[in-house]
């Protein structure tokens, strides 16, 4: 068992955005963590955010937060530019880290990061909740159970049509903005999900936008062995947001697969089962609980999305952002 074992977590919430705000409000529902504490770069921020979802603990800086001895484990929720700095602090303060995903910016930087980690002790995930919703995990046992055969094909897409502010997130190349860390970071790792391996050949094309970032592109890789995977994202573009699993005996269909709520089984062209989950929660919930019982156990990582899973999927997003020329103006 781990130095956590017999306690409740307690949750150091770094970043007061729209995701943090999700994430907090969802720890009501996990069973072996709390919400506890918040830091931002503002005390003002801080006070509200910790008023808004009941923390007893609110700092006006990471780096008194990440002080803060009672705190267990940092959710770092802050810009992807930010998080290699602000997950190293993390790290060197002895804390177990969840980063929101893209865990990083490039491979280089997780690199260093994953090294830092194994060398302290500590636990680190990068926070891909998807993978962890009951419909994604249903999707996982019906392929292992071989239910649909031997995979061939994956389809997945997830887009949005954000505005054209170019100071905003999204938008904005000095922020890290763009279609592939935001969007496309998605149905990349479903495709590594399915196939557990790195693609043998990547062909990709891309759309860039006034601000310089991508804001729509198209991935086909290639995994060998007639497996292939057909993947796009967006950030100006309204997509159904499904992923699609074809083996050789069937299908299985994933409706709005980054957050979803369902999961349909096909055999032989006729539907076999449909996974319904009626959670009350918004999702986020389930990857904190994960994260709950690692550290109750003593792993320093998950088995459902591990650190070299994470830092192949990073790789491969330096592949793709090689074959555009694209490079972040602070790289």
């Amino acid at each position: 068992m781990g130095e956590f074992a017999g306690k409740k977590l307690k949750w150091g919430i770094m970043g007061t955005g729209r995701v943090a705000d999700q994430f907090t409000k969802d720890l009501v529902h996990v069973t072996n963590g709390e919400g506890f504490a918040v830091g931002s770069r503002t005390q003002d921020k801080a006070d509200q955010f910790a008023k808004e979802h009941g923390l007893p603990r609110a700092y006006g800086s990471y780096e008194q937060l990440l002080q803060d001895p009672e705190v267990d484990v940092i959710y770092v929720a802050t810009p992807h530019p930010q998080h290699h700095d602000n997950v190293m602090a993390a790290l060197k303060a002895g804390k177990a880290v969840l980063c929101e995903k893209p865990f990083m910016v490039n491979s280089a930087e997780l690199e260093e990061m994953i090294k830092l980690a194994g060398k302290r002790g500590l636990f680190l995930m990068e926070a891909m909740w998807t993978r962890f919703l009951p419909a994604i995990v249903k999707t996982r046992e019906w392929i292992k159970e071989g239910r649909i055969g031997e995979i061939r094909l994956v389809k997945a897409e997830f887009g949005f049509c954000t505005d054209q502010n170019p100071e905003g997130r999204l938008m904005n190349p000095q922020l890290g903005g763009g279609a592939l860390l935001d969007a496309g970071v998605y149905p990349l790792s479903f495709a590594s999900m399915v196939f557990g391996t790195h693609p043998v050949r990547i062909h990709s094309v891309v759309n860039f936008g006034k601000t310089g970032v991508d804001e729509q592109f198209s991935v086909l890789l290639d995994y060998g062995v007639g497996r292939s995977a057909s993947l796009h994202g967006a950030i100006r573009l309204n997509l159904t947001n499904d992923a699609y699993v074809y083996g050789t005996e069937g299908m299985i269909h994933v409706p709005s697969f980054v957050n979803a709520r369902t999961a349909t089984l096909q055999v032989d062209g006729a539907e076999d089962e449909v996974f319904q989950d009626d959670r009350i929660s918004t999702g986020y919930a389930f990857e904190a609980e994960e994260v709950g019982k690692c550290l109750l156990r003593g792993d320093k990582e998950s088995s459902h999305i591990s650190l070299g899973e994470s830092l192949t999927i990073m790789g491969l997003l330096d592949q793709i952002r090689d074959q555009w020329k694209l490079k972040y103006p602070f790289e």
